[in-house]
């Protein structure tokens, strides 16, 4: 199974105690519990109707789309196509991981604009950037010119209706002397424009805790996945409510962080089945976070 860097490219446990509040409570009602497509990446592609329609029945009400090319499109599918599937099936894809290698690493355009008119056409509302070449990220002035074409990207999404986000793995908190990769990046992008989707499992395996990040830049985390740790390997994913991460705690700052949307995501250790898996994580999710 290919993971997200191979993709792309063709530790510690969260121990935060309970914040005082009576009972989790989204500021603008219940949200929708929302899968990251990529975590059914094996089978998405050879059955799109079929898998959407599983994605449906597993109680997901949500779609984060990956995988976006000008050439093949969604899976052989056009943004209209896909749209038209999803709303079959009672489902909505808010954001999207677009890869936007060739803008950020020489700022040719074309990937950008393709993902604008995709996101547009799906009723999006941001082009998420999912993962950055090791070769791009090798000092903190490779982050600040990083940070300076992801504002760059925000303009022109903002005229195209829509906002940038990024998405974090571990690597942007490595240290250079006093300051990580993640610190410029939250510093050097312009406020009003981009947002973070902050994937939990990398910020907890980071040896980071979230609800820190959320106290240092409140409301900047519009997006979240929702990916559990196995207790033994943490290395390996679990699904949602039986791993080493406390979730309820972190849900309990959604207003904080900004949330707006959250996704689950999986991309290892699937027990029995890859949509066992998710099923299993909305059903906790919903039972225990967004009661």
């Amino acid at each position: 199974m290919l993971s997200r860097r191979d993709f792309l490219t063709s530790g510690g446990i969260l121990a935060a105690a309970a914040i005082a509040a009576p009972s989790f409570a989204f500021a603008k009602g219940k949200k929708k519990v929302g899968l990251q497509l990529y975590s059914l990446r094996d089978s998405l592609p050879k059955d799109v109707p079929g898998v959407i329609a599983q994605v449906a029945k597993a109680g997901f009400q949500e779609v984060e789309t990956y995988g976006f090319s000008i050439q093949g499109q969604f899976w052989g599918q056009t943004p209209k196509q896909f749209k038209a599937l999803l709303k079959q099936h009672g489902l909505t894809a808010p954001s999207g991981h677009y890869g936007l290698g060739s803008f950020l690493h020489d700022g040719k355009t074309d990937e950008l604009k393709a993902a604008i008119e995709a996101a547009n056409v799906l009723g999006a509302e941001y082009v998420t950037i999912p993962w950055l070449e090791e070769g791009q990220r090798k000092s903190l002035d490779d982050y600040k010119r990083i940070a300076e074409k992801i504002n760059i990207a925000a303009k022109a999404c903002k005229e195209g209706g829509i906002r940038v986000a990024y998405h974090n793995h571990d690597f942007e908190f490595k240290k250079y002397g006093e300051q990580t990769g993640y610190d410029i990046l939250l510093a050097d992008t312009d406020k009003s424009l981009v947002d973070f989707e902050l994937d939990l499992y990398w910020v907890v395996r980071s040896g980071n805790d979230p609800i820190e990040l959320f106290k240092k830049h409140p409301k900047r985390f519009t997006m979240w996945h929702v990916k559990d740790m196995d207790k033994q390997n943490h290395a390996l994913n679990a699904t949602v409510g039986t791993g080493a991460i406390d979730f309820k705690p972190i849900f309990a700052q959604a207003s904080l962080s900004g949330m707006k949307h959250f996704f689950v995501e999986h991309e290892t250790n699937y027990i029995p089945t890859p949509i066992g898996t998710l099923t299993a994580s909305c059903a906790f999710i919903k039972k225990n976070l967004v009661k």
